[in-house]
């Protein structure tokens, strides 16, 4: 009897494994279900993001609809669109699918009856595709929340559209570890790939980063840490929810594994239609759309980086609020262009002299006191060093452009980009910035330096 039950126990595990896959394996997309649209057509009558052309299909759960939209000719993009014309004159764009990988006219999304949802070129080269065949996929939806979801006989989520930000978060998604744990933002109106900035869930802090030619890594320019307990973050949840039962406000708020919660706006109105967008300036905002009015549905009601007391920061911690080169004061205002002479007139034209030698003979810096550049806010540089020494470290390096000194901790920040750097009531704040050495040309027409 032993023996047999020995026997009976793995047989009968492996039976019911196999009607497992068995039933898998059978379920399909109903015919009814399946779908191949085209990207061809006329284009929408309305305003968009970015300025482009769009085309909706399908897919409509108000106020979101699925489109294919372009900025450049004859290069789409699969997206979802957030907004109804009635109330809104800009449609926004919440969620792509192939960013950096557009496809042409007549490219196609199809559904078959395996459950792979393909987005394919005419002659069909996939481009991209949700990897759902033979998963037991049975139909797909676009939800209320703006997850676009395929589903199994069980409505289970096989996969779905919130697993896979691209440069925003709507109400119920989320950065988390095992899956997508940054924002990238956009490079440009025009050009839809990756851009300069990332937003980025770390075991214990939330990091902004801005990617630089010249640095070896990214440089980052804001943190804010989630938790002091010893296990590290596993998630990130963006939210809105009623203040109290009667509703009269909402909270919009960053829920953390960990238990804590950042709040960061309260409308007094329903705010469930909210997304948290990394913009293409490095800048984390939340836009509120309200259909119950007839104009101007979207309201800015967050902004990370602000002049105003509404921010956690000011504008002058932005990287890019001052252009290429500038001094950006208290009031988060660009008031002056850094130079040999001390401090001009700022413009938009303000850039630094570019260096084209590594010998040292060729340049040399002048001094910028009681300014800080955006990176030295919430990274520690290296130190204590002698000034002499952090000047060292620059000139050596060849992609250096300049470095900053603090004289009351002897701290030393490597500047592979410059940009804005914020003034600072304490003059022992040091910044000096490397130029070209001014060539003089001697009476026998050689240069002198």
């Amino acid at each position: 009897m032993a023996s047999s039950s020995s026997f009976t126990m793995p047989f009968l595990t492996f039976f019911f494994f196999l009607l497992a896959l068995i039933s898998i394996a059978k379920a399909s997309v109903p015919p009814s279900e399946t779908f191949k649209y085209v990207n061809e057509g006329e284009f929408g009558p309305y305003a968009n993001e970015y300025g482009g052309d769009y085309r909706v299909f399908g897919f409509f759960s108000s106020p979101f609809q699925l489109c294919f939209y372009n900025t450049t000719p004859n290069a789409y993009t699969l997206a979802l669109r957030m907004g109804i014309q009635r109330t809104e004159p800009l449609y926004r764009w919440v969620w792509e699918a192939n960013r950096g990988k557009p496809v042409r006219e007549n490219s196609t999304l199809s559904l078959g009856t395996e459950g792979n949802l393909v987005l394919a070129e005419a002659d069909g080269t996939v481009v991209w595709q949700t990897n759902t065949a033979n998963k037991g996929v049975v139909g797909c939806n676009l939800l209320s929340n703006g997850n676009f979801v395929l589903y199994d006989s069980k409505g289970n989520f096989v996969w779905q559209s919130f697993d896979y930000p691209t440069d925003t978060l709507l109400v119920g998604q989320s950065l988390r570890v095992g899956g997508v744990t940054k924002l990238v933002s956009r490079k440009s109106d025009e050009e839809n790939v990756d851009g300069t900035y990332s937003f980025v869930l770390e075991s214990k802090q939330l990091s902004m980063y801005r990617k630089i030619n010249n640095s070896p890594r990214p440089v980052l320019y804001y943190s804010v840490t989630l938790t002091n307990e010893k296990d590290p973050v596993q998630y990130v949840k963006f939210n809105s929810a009623p203040e109290s039962d009667e509703g009269f406000a909402y909270e919009l708020t960053l829920e953390i594994s960990a238990g804590s919660i950042f709040n960061f706006a309260r409308p007094k109105y329903n705010s469930t239609a909210s997304f948290l967008r990394l913009g293409m300036d490095g800048n984390l905002m939340i836009y509120t759309y309200y259909d119950k009015v007839f104009w101007g549905g979207y309201e800015k009601t967050f902004s990370l980086f602000d002049r105003d007391s509404n921010g956690w920061q000011t504008e002058c911690q932005l990287p890019e609020r001052c252009g290429k080169f500038g001094v950006c004061d208290e009031d988060s205002q660009c008031v002056a262009c850094p130079s040999e002479k001390g401090l001009l007139g700022w413009s938009k034209n303000c850039e630094p002299k570019k260096v084209t030698s590594c010998a040292a003979k060729d340049f040399h810096y002048y001094k910028v006191e009681g300014v800080d550049h955006y990176m030295s806010k919430f990274t520690r540089g290296s130190g204590p060093v002698k000034v002499e020494d952090c000047g060292k470290k620059c000139t050596s390096d060849c992609k250096c452009l300049g470095y900053f000194y603090n004289q009351d901790t002897s701290r030393c920040w490597i500047a592979y980009d410059l940009m804005t750097i914020t003034k600072v009531s304490n003059s022992t704040h040091l910044g000096f910035i490397k130029v070209p050495r001014q060539q003089v040309i001697t009476a026998n027409g050689h240069p002198s330096i």
